[in-house]
């Protein structure tokens, strides 16, 4: 294998290009590029006129796409990316990715179609409310979804945790708190609900609280003073009205502080346990931790998954704790991803600390090629109003620019009665802004760490670094990338490049994890052992479909074994233009 180094760039390929054969010629189609480590500055127009002659990577001109198809006769093309593919064109594509929370008011197949239909890449199940048997029929009305409505919508479970905090009234919706109002909080088990009555999980909920203690639901949506203690139950008057929620979440403050107690509970409770066997019986693609403080629980989540799951399922950490926040490298480090629950999270840090710790976990996971999702209040007006706040978009309008992966409704969708128009919004303005980014030109210069220790690592990830900053800089029409488990997928996406990223991979499981990348299209196809073969026949099966045409430039990327010794297919970066 020779090894080809050029002096202006950090890059080293290993790959078969002849130092002899850096010119092209463009009658037979092929010609290469020069990487420069202060930037690539051609276009596309130049690309097709053939004024680039000199360098090291490999670019392929033009490929036909008349060859027969043998071994790939399906394109599995989502089909809300194929609508808006069609309707906006490659650069027009929405990259941030939308999760929607699967509650009582949209778990039907025909809401569940309509969200999709909306852009939901990802559907997550709270295993805090509902029972096994209608989580598993919502599963199931997914996956039926995906099979008979061609839409690629992955399944998460979120794991409850040791729910230490966590009240609940009973009833199927939210109740409004009013201000004077008198609450009774107790450990004591009753069905159904009951008037100004709010049940506790946890026996010990009120272990060293006094009289005088403030009582806050879901990190402000309502508050409460303690007026009176009676064994392990407290009474309570409203202060701040607002909105209490099935399953919500409360703390504890004295003087403006909030009362630390640790019970010394693991992370994952038994109930979690069970239901984390149920999702992998359901076949579930991720599973989101609640509650996690160390790397420790999710390295010991992710040994008992690679042992008892036929399938990869992906563990993404919830940071929603002061101890999260404080290991977070570790966690981002041990976890697939990371979830902002920002409401939790601003329960126990000060609430003008929020904007810049999202933003610096956003950052780390970046750098760290983990996936974020924002999560918690972004549209919390529309659970009962059908238009957000002009915070609201502003708030969702930041998460955009600060380039986070995912965007998650909570009771928006789950609760609200205006879940359609919520997400709605969501796609609405994240469209917008990343359209905005790109035409302000202001695509974050992010300097990534080294992630790989090993060559070939270092050789991927190095590939993906200049595969975009060349995407950007000549004005490709789109990346293809040709991947088994997904790395070099994420590695592009982490990049965040202008043009939308088309990850190509035979694995059902990757596919499904892909979803939460941003800029990422996952495509479910049959690929062959012949790199060459696959590029022209998914190009072709794109053309087919009409969303793909003559004059395209696509830059292509792979982490495929070549069948052959002699193909380098896999270990460059080409550049095509359709004809």
């Amino acid at each position: 294998m020779a090894i080809v180094r050029n002096s202006s760039s950090a890059l080293t390929f290993h790959t078969l290009v002849l130092a002899k054969s850096q010119s092209g010629d463009l009658n037979k189609g092929v010609f290469v590029l020069p990487v420069s480590g202060h930037g690539v500055s051609w276009n596309v127009r130049q690309v097709k006129s053939g004024a680039i002659r000199h360098g090291v990577v490999r670019a392929v001109a033009e490929v036909s796409t008349k060859k027969e198809s043998k071994s790939l006769d399906h394109l599995g093309l989502d089909m809300v990316a194929e609508g808006e593919l069609r309707e906006k064109g490659f650069l027009g594509m929405r990259k941030t990715k939308l999760v929607c929370t699967i509650g009582p008011a949209c778990c039907s197949s025909e809401e569940l179609e309509r969200l999709a239909m909306g852009g939901m890449n990802v559907a997550r199940l709270n295993m805090c409310h509902g029972t096994r048997e209608w989580h598993r029929n919502v599963i199931r009305r997914i996956k039926k979804l995906n099979e008979q409505r061609r839409f690629c919508v992955s399944v998460m479970i979120d794991t409850e945790g040791s729910q230490i905090f966590v009240v609940d009234h009973g009833a199927p919706s939210s109740l409004k708190a009013e201000e004077g109002s008198i609450w009774l909080f107790t450990a004591k088990k009753f069905e159904g609900s009951l008037p100004f009555t709010v049940q506790a999980n946890y026996e010990g909920f009120s272990e060293g609280i006094i009289v005088g203690d403030e009582l806050v639901i879901d990190g402000g949506m309502a508050s409460f003073e303690v007026i009176e203690k009676i064994g392990h139950d407290l009474r309570c008057k409203c202060t701040d009205p607002g909105l209490l929620l099935p399953g919500a979440k409360l703390s504890f403050w004295r003087e403006g502080v909030l009362v630390e107690r640790n019970y010394g509970l693991p992370t994952l409770s038994v109930k979690d346990w069970a239901d984390i066997e149920f999702g992998i019986s359901e076949g579930v693609d991720l599973i989101a931790m609640s509650f996690v403080n160390d790397a420790d629980s999710v390295k010991h989540l992710k040994n008992c998954l690679s042992t008892n799951s036929a399938k990869s399922i992906k563990v993404l950490a919830k940071i929603e704790s002061l101890d999260s926040l404080q290991k977070l490298e570790e966690i981002a480090e041990a976890s697939d991803g990371i979830m902002v629950a920002r409401g939790d999270l601003g329960v126990e840090i000060p609430l003008e600390q929020i904007p810049t710790v999202q933003e610096e976990i956003t950052h780390i996971c970046r750098q760290l090629n983990k996936p974020v999702i924002i999560a918690s209040q972004l549209l919390e007006s529309m659970v009962e109003y059908p238009t957000p706040t002009r915070a609201e978009v502003a708030d969702v309008s930041e998460a955009v620019r600060q380039y986070a992966d995912a965007l998650m409704l909570s009771g928006e969708s789950a609760i609200g009665s205006y879940g359609q128009k919520a997400l709605s919004v969501l796609q609405m303005v994240s469209s917008r802004m990343e359209l905005w980014s790109r035409e302000e030109n202001r695509q974050s210069n992010l300097h990534t760490r080294q992630l790989g220790e090993l060559l070939h690592e270092r050789i991927a990830e190095e590939t993906c670094n200049s595969a975009v900053e060349m995407a950007n800089n000549l004005g490709v029409d789109a990346i293809f990338v040709y991947t088994k488990h997904g790395e070099m997928a994420s590695l592009l996406s982490r990049n965040r490049p202008y043009s939308p990223i088309f990850a190509f991979t035979s694995d059902s499981a990757t596919q499904m994890a892909l979803n939460l990348r941003w800029g990422v299209t996952p495509l479910l196809v049959d690929l062959s052992d012949d790199m060459e073969d696959n590029i022209s026949k998914t190009i072709d099966l794109m053309r087919t479909k009409g969303v793909i045409k003559a004059g395209d430039a696509v830059l292509v990327v792979s982490d495929l074994t070549p069948a052959r010794a002699s193909s380098t297919a896999s270990q460059s970066i080409q550049v095509k233009t359709v004809v």
